[in-house]
């Protein structure tokens, strides 16, 4: 078998075909690159104008899914009309319940300064109407009647009393009727003295006095109630002027929002019904309202405006992002204040949430950051369904606490919500929450891989030039790029495609820039490039490198030179963040005669993944179809990877191992200069797997440690070769034939590569050659499969003997 080309190793860009020396000469791109899929669905999800389309952007980290989320929503939104602005005002009728009034954009604050201003005015002009001339003068006539018609009484009693010869006296102790002779007041002795007709004619007559005295100090209460609400009304009708004059002004400006109509009404109302307040402490602001729930307001703070969102000054729809979507942060929250060790609150203190903040617009999430905030993705949810924003503290959804607060009008909700995460997420979401499909409708998956031709490289440099203007970036001549996208084709492990993931290609650029810069370079270049890569290589590689310092001291045992049989280099990959690398690993096979038991040994370790598992079994069933259709399959073997101290997973060891176990079936050793990847089907075909030049790479390491002899090689299945990016030393060790890569397409070609015998090919009766390794293993399946009949035969033999022996001992005791 002919080794792979140097060329088939790695697809390398000709930098002679860009048609550009720099990227400084090429524009910018306006979209990222085979995303088209992805880019129609966001804009048809944010489009359309039904309910539940709502947008789950799935991809990787990396992958620019919020770049190219932004250009599109933002060139939706900059001609949208602005939202609405939400105001909070206090509610006069049931102060726990704050009232939500939406109005045109830039009105909310209008509103708000209008009625500061006129919070202002009241503060100076009421004091001072009270302190007029003409309040004053009506108050105090109202005063006088009050004390006139208090003193005429008394007048008419003092006379009536008189006429009957008594006299009415005021004393500090009250009120007395005595009988008087003349202007002379009876001493008690002298009333004794008088007849007695004319003592009960002053007794009766100070009783009916008596009564009439009463009657006044009956009514004096009421004329004091009359006096009270003369001087509220006269209050009233002082305010009402100066309020209904200041409040005119601000129902003309919003005559045409019937909330805010209704809202100053209600404001009239209530100044005008907190006269005696507006008379007595808004000079020195002392009143304050006390609920019995415990809210707090200063009196004149009820008349404020919270405009909770809204200031006026941008244009289009909102666009929010929102970093830390907690639940007060998502849905708004009610701060409180702290006042003589309790915990108040009232409408001033509503904030807004992101909810609120997009409403009218376009609300952007980590979907990630979501979920991990307790009951954030619910109140997202109940936002959605219900269409209206409610804003509720956690220990009342949760029911936790029942103590009164605020509990404020919702606002409608009219936005998009675009979600963005991996697809894990997604399909996770989508299995386990049966209203997600139902909230969010439409779905933009992005290609983390783009087609590699002429056209895409084009492309591509196009996006490396956007990226180095939009970050300050040194330009890279035309090598630099060729460089670039072979590696972008690497990091895609494909020849064919390169990867989308952004965030990678910008990290490389960023790191050959600052390189360039200490070279002192005009251009970033290829060289600039080649050791960037190699520098994130070096720092992260401290763990391959104590991996292959033990198996260049012979402490991991990995031979590379000698012939065994039963034994093979396997390539397993370890992934340590974001450092993926491969090492050789050791394994081999040992058969003996048995019941058709494929023993593995990661696996009764309880260290073998599924799919690692699900690759012996398939050896098992390919050895048993092949090789014991008419006969038992009287086989044990056992296969084990060799100081594996951790789990193994994936089967793309069971060429290696179905190789190995062949070998020690056919007697035939295997070259240990060769390493083999691959999965293999029960029909011995050769299946393509992951990681490819990661695993030809780390044996390729090892054998250069020790010292090419020109024999070195790895052998991966043709299905891999569109896969292959190798490093440019290996695709040079190729070419120099230090190296070799061969691809297999089955079992019985690599098994020939691997003994330098041939596999053998069934003749028409499926009898292989006889010194072909599927004869030798024919073979041993035969000897095997008759040690199992002869055994069964003397097993079978050894039991009729034994019943035929019993049978006359029986019969002579019964004689006997």
């Amino acid at each position: 078998m002919i080794p792979l080309p140097p060329d088939l190793l790695a697809r390398q860009t000709n930098a002679a075909e860009l048609p550009f020396r720099c990227t400084s000469e090429l524009n910018d791109i306006s979209e990222l690159i085979g995303q088209s899929r992805a880019s129609e669905a966001i804009q048809f999800g944010i489009n359309i104008c039904h309910d539940g389309y709502n947008i789950y952007v799935a991809g990787p980290v990396g992958s620019g899914k919020q770049t190219l989320v932004r250009q599109l929503v933002e060139s939706r939104a900059q001609d949208a009309a602005p939202p609405c602005d939400w105001c909070y005002v206090h509610n006069f009728l049931n102060a726990h319940r704050p009232i939500a009034i939406g109005l045109p954009a830039g009105l909310g604050r209008e509103l708000s300064e209008q009625m500061a201003q006129a919070v202002e005015y009241l503060k100076s002009a009421v004091p001072a109407l009270f302190a007029g001339e003409e309040y004053r003068s009506r108050r105090d006539t109202i005063m006088k009647d009050f004390v006139e018609r208090q003193e005429d009484a008394f007048k008419k009693l003092s006379h009536h009393a008189n006429s009957l010869g008594i006299a009415f006296l005021r004393t500090p102790r009250g009120f007395a009727f005595v009988p008087q002779k003349g202007e002379e007041i009876i001493e008690p002795q002298e009333f004794e003295r008088l007849p007695e007709q004319e003592r009960t004619r002053l007794l009766g007559h100070t009783a009916e006095l008596q009564s009439e005295l009463e009657k006044i100090l009956d009514a004096i209460p009421h004329w004091w109630r009359e006096r009270a609400e003369s001087l509220k009304t006269l209050d009233q009708e002082t305010l009402k002027t100066i309020v209904w004059q200041m409040l005119e002004k601000i129902r003309q400006q919003f005559i045409d929002h019937p909330a805010v109509v209704a809202y100053l009404d209600s404001v009239a109302r209530d100044i005008t019904g907190h006269s005696e307040v507006f008379r007595t402490s808004v000079t020195n602001g002392s009143h304050d309202e006390h609920g019995s729930d415990g809210r707090h307001l200063e009196f004149m703070d009820r008349y404020k405006v919270n405009v909770l969102v809204g200031d006026g000054l941008h244009h289009g729809a909102p666009i929010v992002a929102e970093e830390n979507p907690s639940y007060p942060n998502l849905i708004g929250r009610i701060e409180h204040m702290s006042e003589m060790g309790t915990l108040v609150t009232n409408f001033t203190l509503i904030k807004a949430g992101a909810l609120h903040r997009a409403n009218g617009g376009y609300l952007l999430l980590d979907i990630r950051r979501v979920l991990s905030n307790p009951f954030s993705w619910e109140a997202l949810k109940r936002a959605l369904r219900s269409r209206e924003i409610r804003i509720e503290s956690l220990p009342q959804v949760v029911g936790l606490i029942s103590t009164v607060s605020l509990e404020p009008e919702p606002i409608p909700l009219n936005l998009k919500v675009i979600l963005l995460g991996d697809r894990f997420f997604y399909y996770l979401l989508a299995e386990l929450d049966p209203d997600f499909l139902e909230l969010f409708k439409v779905t933009a998956d992005f290609d983390d891989r783009v087609m590699r031709n002429n056209e895409a490289n084009l492309l591509y440099a196009q996006m490396l030039a956007s990226m180095v203007r939009r970050y300050e970036l040194m330009h890279l001549d035309d090598l630099g790029v060729a460089r670039v996208i072979d590696h972008a084709a690497r990091l895609a492990g494909d020849a064919y495609r390169l990867t989308m993931h952004a965030r990678s290609i910008l990290d490389l650029l960023q790191e050959a820039d600052h390189i360039a810069r200490l070279d002192k370079a005009t251009k970033i270049s290829e060289s600039h490039v080649q050791r960037a890569i190699d520098a994130r290589v070096h720092r992260l590689s401290r763990y391959q490198q104590r991996i292959h310092e033990e198996i260049l001291r012979g402490t991991v045992l990995i031979d590379t030179t000698m012939s065994t049989i039963g034994q093979i280099n396997g390539l397993s990959v370890v992934e340590l963040g974001n450092f993926t690398f491969s090492q050789p690993v050791r394994i081999t096979a040992k058969s003996r005669f048995g019941t058709g038991d494929l023993i593995n040994i990661e696996r009764e370790a309880e260290l073998s993944g599924a799919l690692h598992s699900k690759g012996v079994l398939i050896l098992a069933g390919f050895l048993s179809t092949r090789f014991a259709k008419s006969q038992p399959f009287a086989l044990n073997a056992s296969i084990v990877m060799e100081q594996s101290y951790g789990r193994v997973d994936g089967d793309s060891a069971s060429l290696a191992e179905l190789c190995a176990l062949m070998s020690d079936l056919a007697g035939v050793p295997i070259d240990q200069h060769f390493a083999v990847t691959g999965s293999v089907n029960q029909m011995g075909e050769v299946q393509p797997i992951g990681k490819v030049n990661e695993k030809v790479e780390g044996f390729y390491d090892i054998c250069c440690a020790r010292g090419f002899d020109g024999r070195h090689a790895v052998v991966i299945p043709v299905g891999n070769l569109d896969h292959l990016m190798l490093k440019r030393e290996v695709v040079e060790a190729a070419r120099c034939g230090h190296f070799h890569v061969y691809a297999v397409r089955s079992v019985d070609e690599a098994i020939s590569l691997l003994t330098g015998s041939p596999a053998g090919l069934p003749d028409a009766a499926g009898t292989y050659p006889r010194h072909s390794v599927n004869g030798r293993i024919a073979e041993r399946i035969r000897q095997l499969s008759g040690v199992q009949r002869a055994t069964r035969l003397r097993v079978h033999s050894g039991v009729g003997l034994g019943r035929a022996a019993q049978t006359p001992r029986i019969s002579l005791r019964r004689h006997g």
